[in-house]
């Protein structure tokens, strides 16, 4: 399974001059801990709700004061579209992420896998597994 197959492709998108006010609007609309800041089609950055707790609200910082290129994490790790689901997870390891931007060949954003979705696609996969240790098990 390739992290296309799980890929949300409905990104919410920032550029650098947006303000963490309207970030913080776009979130709480859309139901969603991250957008993720773009140049050309690329990810360039991606600003959590995270970020916003720490680089905003807690200073106290007025949120039309202060852009998403101030609080976002830059060049953030992403992964390909064609990548297995293991490679995206080891990827999240190893740089301590939640969120994985997907991209196309040319680095194009195509898409956004959270820890949220590689979880619910394993306990998927368990509780298939589990059916089928359940059907050969012998009653108790």
């Amino acid at each position: 399974m390739t992290v296309q197959d799980i890929a949300r492709t409905a990104v919410m998108t920032a550029q650098r001059d947006q303000t963490t006010g309207n970030l913080a609007t776009v979130m709480k609309e859309e139901d969603v801990g991250s957008v993720v800041v773009v140049e050309d089609r690329q990810p360039v950055g991606i600003v959590t709700d995270r970020d916003l707790t720490l680089h905003v609200v807690e200073p106290r910082a007025d949120p039309a004061d202060v852009t998403a290129e101030e609080v976002m994490t830059e060049t953030p790790v992403t992964v390909h579209t064609d990548a297995g689901v293991f490679e995206a997870t080891a990827a999240m390891f190893e740089h301590v992420v939640r969120r994985l931007p997907v991209v196309d060949g040319e680095g194009n954003l195509t898409g956004i896998v959270t820890l949220d979705d590689i979880v619910v696609l394993l306990t998927d996969e368990l509780d298939n597994l589990a059916g089928v240790i359940e059907a050969e098990s012998p009653p108790y």
